[in-house]
């Protein structure tokens, strides 16, 4: 873009520009992934008022919104040495958000074809410009107030750590919980399994100011005998091999944050001890008549149905409504692919050495984005670890990421979110039985056949599951 086509710089603050309209559906671009920076995290750009787009390589990363021949121009530049100096444009035009290459000397691609002539993109369109993954998004919903571009590479660690994300509406709710860290009020975490329900549930503590611990159990772990033993507590001689006091889990939490994950397995005995503990803020150790005092904000996590429980008789609907102060829907990462970059840039610190300069094939990049991610962001997280020790030196490709067990590579025929759903459910109920198939059968209150079924449909091997 040439100097003397700008007749007009209307350049503002991007980081302090924020939308003072009613809520709209409003489309977006996203830059997903930089390949050589993977690090660096994701970027969302606000398309509302913007005629052109004009993309292309610059020193830092950066966007600036101008008024060029009466034409609303957002540029983007992008520190990418693999794109021309003006690589791409994108016009908006009655038939939508039309894209461009502009003679670049590497080209561009859209549904993983080399750009010809211009196209018009459709929602959820993956554009790879030089090694640079954008995705479009043409109708987000946007509350008020959401700021019209946001980079998150400009984000506090400390702050954004586990409310993180680029999504207008989902940014809003994360806001919302923020608000009622600082009270008593509970807070009730549901969806898929490996949604990250602990790291959201880390955040609501860290956010609450509470002086005590962080203590989290997962209620389908412990051995139903020993539920009340382990969440009160016990005094000596209170059962056989009892030979000490134990404070128990809802005790070590006292002041802090009692994180309650897989509350619907909890069982019902345990649950009425759970209700006097969250009516009375008391507790009664095993083998103990006196009741104990505790103080105690309390969050819990499932990915059951619990109000079907309730209806059904296996979860108590006097707990569920003290747990339901605050309901949390978390998103399966399928449906937030936007958010991709920001999360491998959280992943990789923790899964590749330290100051080492990790990058992606573009390759691998397109595959991250495209993937259906049944197991969610715990899958991912797996993904990049393995994938990270087999690239060794080099940038990490397709096959390493796709090396993984069970759930790595969804099988093409499936495309309803409902099927990802249940493979999702079936592989986290493997893992737990150890391949066992009866007992899985059990746990999903399905016939050993039906289980067989699923199994076969998915292209799921049992033995994967079971220890060597």
């Amino acid at each position: 873009m040439a100097d003397g086509d700008v007749t007009t710089d209307t350049t503002e603050d991007t980081s302090s520009r924020s939308r003072a309209l009613t809520p709209a559906t409003i489309p977006h671009l996203f830059l997903v992934l930089e390949c050589v920076r993977p690090s660096a995290g994701g970027v969302r750009y606000d398309l509302g008022q913007i005629d052109q787009v004009r993309i292309g390589r610059g020193e830092t990363r950066c966007a600036m919104r101008l008024l060029i021949g009466g034409h609303r121009v957002l540029q983007l530049r992008v520190p990418d040495a693999h794109m021309s100096r003006e690589h791409v444009l994108i016009t908006r035009a009655t038939g939508g958000l039309v894209f461009e290459d502009l003679g670049s000397t590497n080209g561009s691609r859209v549904r993983r074809s080399p750009v010809g002539g211009p196209i018009v993109l459709a929602d959820g369109e993956v554009l790879e410009i030089g090694r640079t993954v954008f995705r479009l998004r043409t109708a987000l919903t946007t509350p008020v107030g959401t700021p019209a571009d946001v980079d998150s590479a400009a984000w506090s660690s400390e702050t954004h750590q586990g409310f993180a994300t680029l999504l207008p509406e989902l940014a809003r709710r994360h806001a919302q919980l923020a608000k009622v860290a600082a009270s008593r009020i509970p807070v009730l975490l549901l969806g898929e399994t490996g949604t990250g329900k602990e790291v959201l549930a880390r955040a609501i503590h860290r956010a609450s100011g509470r002086p005590g611990p962080f203590v989290a159990v997962n209620c389908g772990a412990i051995p139903a005998t020993l539920v009340e033993g382990q969440l009160f507590g016990h005094r000596r001689g209170a059962f056989s091999g009892a030979t000490s006091d134990e404070l128990g889990i809802v005790r070590a939490a006292h002041r802090g944050t009692l994180f309650l994950d897989e509350i619907g397995d909890l069982p019902l005995s345990a649950q009425a001890a759970l209700l006097r503990v969250l009516q009375e803020g008391e507790v009664v150790p095993v083998g103990s008549a006196r009741p104990e005092t505790v103080d105690l904000r309390i969050l819990a996590a499932t990915h059951r149905d619990i109000v079907e429980g309730a209806v059904r008789g296996t979860f108590r609907t006097d707990l569920l409504a003290r747990l339901s102060g605050l309901k949390h829907e978390l998103a399966p990462l399928r449906e937030r692919i936007d958010d991709l970059g920001l999360l491998v840039a959280a992943i990789l610190p923790r899964v590749v050495p330290p100051h080492s300069q990790m990058e992606l094939t573009r390759e691998a990049a397109c595959w991250l984005v495209e993937h259906p991610w049944p197991l969610n962001v715990r899958q991912l997280e797996l993904a990049l670890s393995l994938a990270a020790v087999l690239a060794g030196d080099g940038p990490i490709d397709v096959h390493h990421l796709s090396a993984g067990g069970p759930g790595a590579v969804a099988p093409k025929e499936r495309t309803n979110a409902g099927d990802d759903a249940l493979r999702a459910q079936l592989l986290d109920e493997l893992r737990r039985a150890g391949g066992n198939v009866t007992q899985v059968a059990r746990a999903m209150g399905k016939a050993r056949m039906q289980v067989q079924r699923w199994m076969k449909r998915f292209h799921i091997d049992p033995s994967t599951f079971r220890a060597s």
